[in-house]
């Protein structure tokens, strides 16, 4: 079977490698479809993401769906031909984080296609892989695609950090950065009842999608007239700013932007070599700023969301490559003036 690896900055490999079997518990998938997340972007183009490191051949991929080709003894959840979401967490469930609740937090977790542990956790860019009963949810609904369903985990992601931010309900909102992400946070947003929410970015193209999935303005913050804030630009200080793109001058403009007391969530990777903050505007004007990680006790609700189709995540995705041109895959990905959420399939 094909087997993505990537050893280091630029060096990706496609390999064969045996057909796994498997274990008690345990149920083999067939991919369906896997989404090249901006993480997987940074092991190719840096051999790294912030501080997690390739130190050994690392197969990528923690967003994604497929179907069951066949189970291990004592699985009942699933069975054979079974349409999958895979979530790629997989908490201790015993360490304090864990028992407070915030299993993303867990001391011990294994996170599909990550450098965070050494041996690193392998991910799911192959044709076929074992994975835990538990971490398998079954899809009813045949009218969703495989490449919808696989959008559960970005949209996970989204709905924590909304969770992270508190009562949303007629909140106004400030998205920055209008990738992937940042419209899974238009969406999530939107569930949560907010009742506007502007978007920025300086790439025309994923501001465009981000107004098909519910945003309210979208804006280039680029060409913005000199001395105009984001805040001004949009017709008023917003309640809570999400700051999703990893850009350190976004994170400015959020803090710029929410009103007195307001709230700022971090969801973005800034860069690992740490970045200057205007502090004292967390102090002066009493914003919490507020940290947001992968997900934690969401990604049931976000498959059923999808899957009901009370949200729409089709808009935001861009199209489907064959494992064996995972490479030309990441390129494309990168190029944000045409493309969004870029998924891999299986031969």
């Amino acid at each position: 079977m094909l087997e993505c690896k990537v050893h280091g900055a630029e060096d990706l490999r496609i390999i064969d490698s045996p057909m796994p079997s498997p274990a008690a518990g345990e149920v083999l998938v067939k991919l369906g479809a896997a989404g090249i997340c901006g993480s997987d972007l940074h092991y190719y183009l840096h051999g790294r993401v912030g501080n997690f490191v390739i130190r050994e051949p690392l197969t990528p991929g923690h967003e994604a769906s497929g179907i069951v080709a066949a189970v291990g003894a004592g699985v009942t959840r699933v069975e054979e031909g079974d349409r999958i979401a895979i979530n790629p967490s997989s908490p201790c469930g015993k360490c304090p984080a864990c028992r407070e609740g915030r299993e993303n937090l867990c001391h011990n977790v294994r996170f599909l296609g990550s450098a965070s542990v050494f041996p690193h956790m392998q991910g799911m860019f192959r044709e076929y892989f074992t994975m835990p009963e538990s971490q398998c949810v079954k899809v009813t609904n045949d009218a969703v695609s495989l490449g919808e369903i696989a959008m559960s985990e970005p949209l996970s992601v989204a709905l924590h950090s909304a969770n992270r931010a508190g009562n949303l309900l007629g909140k106004s909102v400030l998205i920055t950065g209008s990738g992937t992400i940042g419209c899974m946070q238009v969406i999530a947003c939107r569930l949560a009842g907010a009742s506007r929410i502007a978007i920025t970015d300086v790439v025309d193209h994923p501001l465009s999608v981000a107004r098909q999935v519910g945003a309210d303005q979208a804006l280039r913050v680029d060409q913005l007239p000199a001395g105009t804030t984001v805040a001004a630009a949009a017709g008023g200080e917003f309640d809570v700013a999400f700051e999703v793109s990893g850009a350190p001058q976004a994170l400015g403009a959020c803090l710029e932007s929410v009103r007195r007391g307001g709230v700022v969530v971090q969801v973005g990777t800034l860069p690992a070599e740490g970045i200057h903050l205007h502090a004292n505007l967390v102090m002066s004007r009493e914003i919490d700023l507020r940290g947001s990680f992968r997900f934690g006790n969401v990604f049931e609700l976000a498959v059923a969301a999808i899957t009901s189709r009370r949200v729409d995540v089709r808009p935001v995705i861009s199209g489907e490559w064959p494992l064996q041109k995972a490479a030309e895959a990441i390129q494309t990905a990168r190029d944000k003036t045409r493309s969004m959420k870029v998924q891999l399939v299986a031969a």
